[in-house]
């Protein structure tokens, strides 16, 4: 609970209030067999009303302050779980954000949201078991053993025979649940993935008629997550049949030896009650520690993951960046010496020995085969992946020394996933700024040329996009996202593949926007189709993570094989669809 401890002491009241009601309530727990024991051995047996009715009236009085503290008890402890979870989560959620590209690929998105959902709501319940449960049971236990030595030490010592037995089995059930919720928990990553893969390509599973592939792939995940939650909680299942033997043993016991004391008049009626209902105290006080720890373990499971998530320092940060105030002016890029690598220990390189120059409001674009690394080379310059070797410069400053926080809001990326939120187009738009105008948002969808179809929908900007804007085309998505882009007014602009569903026409004005409205910004065009980069100021050709050319299309058309074959294969293309 270290790491908690801010969450804590910002509601300290609850973690104050809550135990001290739970104690008093558990205070009453032993108090009242002590009365009911003196009503049968003094007012019962002496006909004593006068006696019955006071301790009667006593008891009723503090069944009833029980109740109130109960309620209260429970109330701080609901309330103060639930806001330290809350606590836990937004930590969670925030730290998730700073992470990198790769830190996501390492822990995986299924994982990262049972973390956030599931794990944390483990620590909840155990927060809040914890505060009822663990300041409730030592004062039922140790009140309960205290007023039974008080009435016969003899009895008592039974009594005190099943704690050690049942703590004994608790131990060894625990030490046995706690490495299977922690399979549990993982499967439980397995299931929401897999979940997750197949809500977001539910278009792609239905044009593919795979849907009795993915029950099948579905159902094995399921089962083999009920396998390990059976396998898990089958010990915490075990507790309530040990729990029950050690009570009944030790009710026996205490019946048999107290019977012959009734028998022989060394104790009254009235005592042995006390005594069956103590012990019941007893073995209940262990049942409710047996289950906290039960609950522990689990929590136990969750927190490990928790930890490993909130104690996970990203690989890219800028907390030792010497130029964190600076704003970036110009959008010049360098490459020195790039080298990255996915897996750390793959001998072939995704990017090897990269170096690149472009300069100021330059239109670059960059071909190569799928796998190339065209991806993985623009998203280094927002430190989306920092190299393993070699340096990159924006503005003339190593990206390293620059705060995060400037230099992504300088660049610009449209990601080959056209990403849309729920809600409308103009709130989407808006993502780029916050506070851009209506004018503003028209403008740029203008240059995207998206203003054309956006006007025809009869809600205009205020259309409501559904989830992944499902119910916009393909192109109008790219669209979109280019203008969210502009919005940000950007020094350096990067389209990944962005306007490969949208016609050779649109792409054509779309660049031409760019050149007459957009020449002071950099813009760096990765594209399948040599049309959309035609006549940028320099063409960079890659393969194997290599530059293997740089010039325009006149030069590379004429000393460049790699960008010959791309060209004249699609232009042979076109001329064939063209005449069909």
């Amino acid at each position: 609970m270290k790491k908690y401890i801010k969450h804590i002491k910002k509601y300290w009241y609850c973690f104050a209030l809550g135990p001290m009601f739970v104690i008093l309530e558990a205070c009453g727990e032993f108090i009242l067999p002590f009365i009911s024991a003196n009503i049968i051995n003094k007012g019962a047996a002496n006909h004593d009303i006068q006696y019955i009715l006071k301790n009667g009236f006593i008891m009723i009085l503090i069944a009833a302050g029980m109740l109130a503290a109960g309620l209260l008890g429970a109330f701080f402890a609901v309330r103060g779980a639930a806001r330290v979870a809350a606590g836990i989560r937004k930590d969670s959620f925030d730290k998730i954000q700073t992470f990198s590209f790769s830190d996501i690929d390492r822990f995986s998105t299924g994982s990262l949201i049972t973390r956030v959902t599931n794990d944390i709501t483990q620590i909840q319940n155990f927060t809040q078991t914890l505060m009822r449960g663990f300041f409730r049971s030592p004062v039922m236990l140790t009140g309960a053993l205290l007023m039974s030595f008080k009435m016969n030490s003899e009895i008592a010592v039974v009594v005190l025979i099943a704690v050690p037995v049942l703590a004994l089995a608790t131990f060894l059930i625990i030490k046995t649940a706690s490495p299977r919720y922690t399979k549990m928990q993982e499967q439980l990553d397995t299931l929401n993935t897999g979940i997750g893969e197949s809500i977001t390509n539910e278009k792609v599973i239905k044009s593919f008629v795979r849907e009795d592939y993915e029950k099948a792939k579905f159902k094995a995940i399921n089962e083999t997550l009920m396998d390990k939650s059976i396998s898990a909680l089958k010990m915490m299942i075990l507790m309530q049949p040990v729990s029950a033997l050690t009570i009944n043993i030790t009710t026996l016991a205490v019946v048999w030896v107290a019977g012959r004391q009734v028998m022989v008049g060394d104790m009254e009626i009235g005592t042995l009650t006390a005594f069956i209902t103590y012990l019941s105290q007893v073995l209940t006080a262990l049942n409710i520690l047996a289950h906290v720890f039960l609950q522990g373990t689990r929590a136990a499971a969750s927190n490990r993951r928790v930890s490993e998530l909130l104690n996970t320092v990203s690989d890219i940060r800028d907390d030792s960046a010497s130029q964190k105030e600076k704003i970036i002016s110009n959008g010049s890029v360098e490459f020195k010496n790039v080298s990255f690598r996915y897996f750390k220990d793959s001998k072939h390189p995704v990017l090897d020995k990269i170096n690149l120059i472009i300069n100021p409001g330059e239109l670059v674009g960059i071909v190569g085969s799928t796998g190339s690394g065209k991806t993985t080379l623009v998203s280094m310059i927002p430190r989306l992946y920092d190299p393993d070797e070699g340096e990159i410069y924006v503005d003339k400053t190593n990206v390293k020394e620059l705060s995060l926080y400037n230099l992504r809001e300088s660049v610009a990326v449209v990601l080959q996933k056209n990403t849309l939120f729920s809600g409308t187009i103009a709130e989407n738009l808006r993502w780029g700024r916050e506070n851009a105008s209506d004018k503003e948002l028209a403008e740029a969808c203008e240059i995207a040329q998206a203003d054309s179809f956006i006007s025809s929908f009869p809600d205009g900007y205020e259309t409501e996009i559904g989830q992944g804007g499902g119910n916009l085309s393909g192109g109008q998505r790219q669209r979109i996202c280019i203008a969210r882009a502009l919005l940000k007014n950007p020094k350096i602009m990067i389209l990944d593949d962005s306007t490969s569903a949208v016609d050779t026409a649109t792409d054509a004005r779309i660049r031409q926007a760019f050149r007459e409205k957009l020449p002071h910004i950099t813009k760096i065009i990765i594209a399948q189709r040599i049309s959309s980069v035609i006549d940028a100021d320099k063409i960079i050709v890659m393969d194997s993570g290599k530059i293997t050319a740089c010039g325009t299309h006149d030069e590379l058309i004429k000393s460049c094989e790699t960008y010959q074959e791309i060209y004249y294969s699609q232009k042979d293309r076109e001329e064939c669809n063209s005449d069909e």
